[in-house]
């Protein structure tokens, strides 16, 4: 069983977190969400800056179970080389920090110090009043780059 956060993990918005990725070289952003969500609603684009996002489901469709195997994918990705700073991202900002706390205490467990930052406000933000994202906050809010499949 996969054990949920124990350490408070650090919120941030979409711009800061974008000039974060800017400023550090080694930083990366991980997608949480589901290969649905990625297909039919689209990705953060860090084209300009040189690089790709992460993309590791922490909840799988359709049973939106914690992926058991969730750590191991995000270390593989990186092949053991784990920047120093991880932004984690989704559609609101929640299954974000669960992930963001979670791989935070794996990390400490194996002695590594790496800053695991939530993106608070996710890739399509908060509901509006007739219950629709994407217009309140988030990243496409923020006109931050993204892109779609």
């Amino acid at each position: 069983m996969v054990e949920l956060p124990k350490r408070d993990v650090v919120d941030q918005d979409p711009k800061t977190v974008w000039e974060g990725l800017i400023n550090n070289p080694d930083s990366a952003l991980i997608d949480v969400r589901t290969q649905s969500e990625w297909a039919f609603v689209g990705v953060p684009d860090l084209t300009e800056l040189g690089r790709k996002q992460i993309m590791v489901e922490w909840l799988t469709f359709p049973s939106m179970q914690i992926n058991q195997g969730f750590f191991h994918q995000v270390e593989d990705r990186f092949q053991g080389e784990i920047p120093s700073t991880l932004y984690f991202i989704c559609r609101s900002g929640s299954r974000s920090r669960s992930a963001a706390g979670f791989v935070e205490n794996e990390l400490v467990q194996r002695g590594k110090n790496v800053n695991c930052i939530n993106v608070s406000e996710g890739f399509e933000g908060d509901l509006n009043h007739e219950g629709h994202r994407g217009t309140v906050n988030g990243w496409k809010v923020k006109g931050l780059p993204w892109k779609q499949s």
